[in-house]
């Protein structure tokens, strides 16, 4: 066979603009078409597009076991719509088994090893489209992050949500479990009723079923456009979750006959801010104040912590679920799921409805038919919201210049002053509070967890977890340099920069010090004078993590500050190319 540009195409595909060009077509690709036949595919199928269906498939968690089934529905997508899918796989650092311990290190790291080896696989192979299934916690910005910085024709699509399990009569999660243990420290809960409510906490497939960090950033891929409507919704053992995989794999061959819309022309300030008004609107995980900036950045946007709360303050909190609230993922997908939540808020004035989605519509196109249902009390009406601004507040302060975050969703009191009590590091904090070390009233301060001094920003929902289960998460408050799982509820403050690591007020901290947190005027402050402050800052010194080498002291030698995303490279701005126009 001859490649003249006459017979090159004999699938009626014009590659010479994509990306595939360099490993399927001319006589210099023979080598590479080798490869391909070698794995069963047709003359005709390796002259049409690739498409990379990327997974985040492994067995360490239900996140993200359904992930595979779904992958095959994606691929018979792009199948029926004329291109050629090619599936690969990455890892995912699961949060829930992750958690309370040195593990936790990995789960904020694992979002740039996803997204950076999801890039290098589609850089290695020139596939000229992505459709990304991603279930557990890091794995969706991550994967949303991927297609961003590519900026290849791409769709999303969540794993989809656990279902609850069922102890005693009542709805319970993992959540439940976490602060189960708590109890058991406390003696209010028996070897046995712990032991029966391990076994029926999580019944299925799919991830964590609060508006914890994984179903906070699915409502963001709907929000944000990079999602089709509705398909964040549906539990993952529902195999209506594979009709929206296939027709997944079908836009995506369509926005390459359309010449797109491609993530950065999705991606936007205003569907940033969208994004980050259905965090506030459902109370969703304050990691999302870290994964939009990364996303944004990804796009050559400034949106970092401030911003972010800047929405957050104006948008209000109209939908109850955990932690904050009553309700888990599957009764919002009941009810008609985040696209009438969308609605309720884009019909007063809370989301910009002329963001271009991967529909090629706009999101007010999108929900047109969409309406708050009544008889239902998981979404409130604007009119009458649960709270009037948003489920998660940004706070400014002496004690953190940089911003910090915390989720007041559910709190009743929304000030809180009291004394210091500091830890170098969760594990203290947590043989404490197992011990009850600590009074009422008190402020724990566990410090260098931070993205560098952790490194890899520790989530604390263990420490959190055990508060709550022994009755005091409403007596004592929490800060740190690290993260909260979105799982946590309480008086919890994390994100504070600078982190203790690289000098920041938090490393200065002494027990006793008077904390003021006031999540009304968005503020954190430490009772010190100046001149007291600049004498700790001279005793302070820097030191050293237990991780000097290996892939977390790798990370922790690129990653920046949380305010901006935790990010680990120049991002957009420093580009002289995008890969999908080589």
């Amino acid at each position: 066979m001859s490649y003249n540009k006459k017979n090159a195409h004999p699938n009626g595909w014009d590659k010479t603009k994509l990306v595939s060009r360099y490993v399927t077509e001319g006589a210099k690709s023979a080598p590479h078409r080798s490869y391909y036949y070698a794995m069963g595919m047709t003359e005709e199928q390796i002259h049409q597009p690739l498409i990379g269906v990327g997974t985040c498939w492994n067995e360490s968690a239900p996140c993200n076991i359904s992930l595979s089934r779904q992958a095959q529905a994606v691929k018979k997508g792009v199948e029926a719509a004329g291109a050629s899918p090619r599936e690969f796989t990455t890892i995912t650092v699961t949060d829930g088994i992750a958690m309370g311990h040195e593990g936790m290190r990995s789960s904020l790291v694992s979002r740039e090893v996803i997204a950076d080896s999801v890039e290098l696989t589609m850089r290695g192979h020139c596939y000229d489209a992505l459709v990304g299934l991603a279930g557990c916690d890091k794995s969706l910005p991550a994967m949303m992050m991927a297609m961003i910085r590519l900026n290849v024709p791409s769709v999303f699509m969540y794993g989809g949500t656990i279902l609850p399990g069922k102890y005693k009569g009542k709805d319970v999660d993992v959540v439940n479990v976490f602060e189960a243990v708590g109890k058991h420290a406390t003696g209010e809960m028996s070897d046995e009723d712990l032991n029966e409510l391990e076994k029926v906490a999580c019944p299925s497939s799919g991830a964590c079923g609060g508006q914890f960090t994984a179903n906070t950033m699915a409502c963001v891929s709907e929000a944000i456009g990079l999602a089709l409507p509705h398909s964040a919704g549906a539990p993952a053992p529902y195999e209506t979750r594979d009709e929206y995989a296939y027709a997944s794999g079908e836009v995506v061959v369509d926005l390459i006959r359309n010449g797109g819309p491609r993530p950065r022309d999705i991606v936007t300030r205003k569907s940033l801010e969208n994004a980050a008004a259905i965090v506030a609107a459902t109370g969703g995980s304050t990691n999302a104040a870290l994964h939009l900036p990364a996303m944004a950045h990804e796009a050559g946007i400034d949106f970092n912590l401030f911003e972010v709360a800047e929405i957050f303050k104006r948008t209000p909190y109209i939908t109850n679920l955990r932690p904050g609230g009553k309700f888990v993922a599957k009764d919002l997908y009941d009810v008609g799921g985040i696209g009438i939540v969308m609605k309720e808020l884009l019909d007063n004035g809370f989301l910009h409805g002329d963001c271009i989605t991967v529909t090629g519509k706009t999101l007010a196109e999108n929900l047109e038919g969409e309406s708050l249902p009544k008889d239902q009390n998981v979404i409130y009406p604007v009119a009458a919201p649960i709270h009037p601004t948003g489920g998660v507040v940004g706070l400014k302060g002496n004690l953190a210049p940089e911003g910090a975050i915390v989720k007041i969703a559910g709190l009743e009191e929304l000030t809180f002053t009291g004394p210091a009590r500091v830890f170098d590091g969760e594990d203290a904090c947590f043989a404490a509070v197992q011990n009850k070390e600590y009074e009422n009233g008190d402020v724990l301060v566990v410090r260098y967890e931070g993205a560098k001094g952790g490194p890899g920003m520790r989530e604390m929902l263990s420490t959190t977890a055990a508060l709550y289960g022994q009755g005091a998460g409403g007596d004592v408050a929490l800060i740190t340099d690290g993260r909260f799982s979105g799982g946590t509820r309480g008086f919890c403050i994390g994100h504070v920069g600078p982190e203790a690591f690289v000098g920041g007020m938090i490393g200065l901290l002494k027990d006793g010090d008077i904390i003021t947190i006031d999540a009304e005027k968005g503020t954190l402050d430490v009772d010190l004078s100046d001149e007291e402050v600049e004498a700790r800052r001279k005793e302070w010194k820097p030191r050293k993590t237990n991780y000097n080498s290996g892939a977390l002291w790798k990370y922790a030698q690129t990653v920046g500050c949380a305010r901006d995303g935790a990010v680990t490279h120049p991002g957009a701005k420093e580009e002289t190319h995008i890969f999908v126009d080589l």
